[in-house]
């Protein structure tokens, strides 16, 4: 062998140690790696859970808002004497007395 051919050999099989290991290291890494990321998908993290309970909360003002305008709308209504408007004034005023329970309420700061 030349001394060329003899340094290439040795300098690939030096090269190709890095790589085996590499590719050892990932085989072995894995499985791990695979279920951490099940793990991560499955469970949701504690500012999620805050993020999504922000959200339903918000949802449920905006729902009681078009409520509460909806219910002063038909209140003036059932005033000027439509049954039909007092009827939906009690609809409204069921649908806001379930909803109240998800609202928080704002503290006073008096």
């Amino acid at each position: 062998m030349t001394p060329l051919r003899t340094l290439a050999v040795v300098t690939a099989a030096l090269a190709l140690q890095g790589c085996l290991a590499k590719a050892a290291v990932n085989v072995v890494t894995l499985p791990v790696r695979a279920v951490s990321a099940g793990v991560d998908a499955a469970t949701t993290s504690q500012s999620e859970a805050d993020e999504k309970r922000g959200r339903e909360i918000r949802k449920r003002e905006e729902r009681l808002g078009e409520l509460e305008r909806d219910y002063d709308k038909a209140m003036e209504r059932c005033a000027d004497g439509d049954d039909e408007a007092c009827d939906k004034v009690q609809a409204i005023r069921a649908e806001m007395k379930a909803l109240l329970p998800g609202v928080p309420v704002e503290p006073d700061n008096r």
